[in-house]
């Protein structure tokens, strides 16, 4: 009986083993896409930034981007944000490791209903998102927020703060400004500059950088591009915003980039309704 145990252990534990290497906790990237539902962003905006990503996440260059990775698999969640306290998670810590597990999360989106809601809190929704890394169940040498937006932060703290708050953590942020109404007219909130704007008060960290959306026919195209230089953790030329973690990036800004921007116009809007 004593030589029947280790045999009876190993079929015990068998079930165990298997169980843990169908689940891989370590991956190479942790992601997280978050995505601004903002009452700015309109009807049009909403479906081209959804129908983006669903695209994105079936596109055969991004999957394989995943899977020449060192271990072929990342971790992604879809949050989507408006004002302070007004994040909702559409799509959970999700295991994508190939062309099946990612069409799962693309499905998951296009059935999604859109939706819109108040304020524009990217402070807020950088706060959640890098708590949100806590709860992943995931570990990975690399964490990325990858925030969306047509406008500047009016809403919760200044964006400034939640940007080095999260820059400490290690985590990287990168960002999508979207500007399809440049040289329109535009709503009172929008401004001119929001490139500008993304690379001096929003995004941060080792290799972070902008993919900016001008064309709405090409929105599609810069969500596929931003996923694949992040997943292979490339950086694009030119426009690369250093990444020193030696001083808060506010002590580098550009003199022309007002990081309370949206505060003032949000303040400005307030006082002429009295």
């Amino acid at each position: 009986m004593l030589r029947l145990l280790p045999v009876a252990l190993l079929l015990l534990l068998a079930p165990i083993r298997a169980q843990a290497q169908s689940t891989p906790s370590t991956v190479d990237l942790q992601l997280v896409l978050a995505v601004d539902i903002s009452r700015s962003m309109d009807h049009d905006e909403q479906r081209l930034q959804r129908a983006g990503y669903v695209a994105a996440l079936r596109d055969p260059e991004v999957i394989r981007a995943i899977e020449d990775g060192p271990l072929g698999r990342i971790a992604v969640t879809y949050v989507e944000w408006a004002g302070q306290g007004l994040q909702t998670i559409l799509v959970p810590w999700t295991l994508v490791d190939g062309s099946a597990a990612a069409a799962r999360v693309a499905d998951r989106l296009a059935a999604l209903p859109l939706q819109r809601l108040r304020r524009t809190s990217i402070s807020d929704a950088l706060s959640f998102s890098s708590r949100h890394f806590e709860t992943s169940g995931f570990t990975s040498p690399r964490r990325v927020i990858d925030v969306s937006g047509d406008g500047p932060n009016n809403s919760g703290f200044l964006v400034t703060g939640a940007r080095d708050a999260v820059l400490e953590q290690g985590i990287t942020i990168n960002g999508l400004p979207i500007m399809l109404k440049t040289g329109l007219p535009s709503g009172f909130f929008d401004v001119r500059d929001l490139d500008l704007y993304y690379e001096d008060c929003v995004i941060g960290g080792f290799g972070a950088f902008i993919v900016t959306v001008q064309d709405a026919a090409r929105f599609a195209d810069a969500i596929r591009r931003k996923l694949i230089l992040e997943i292979a953790g490339s950086t694009p030329s030119p426009r690369i915003v250093p990444a020193q973690f030696t001083a808060p990036r506010s002590a580098q800004l550009s003199a022309q980039t007002d990081c309370q921007i949206g505060e003032k116009l949000w303040d400005a809007w307030m006082n002429g309704m009295e």
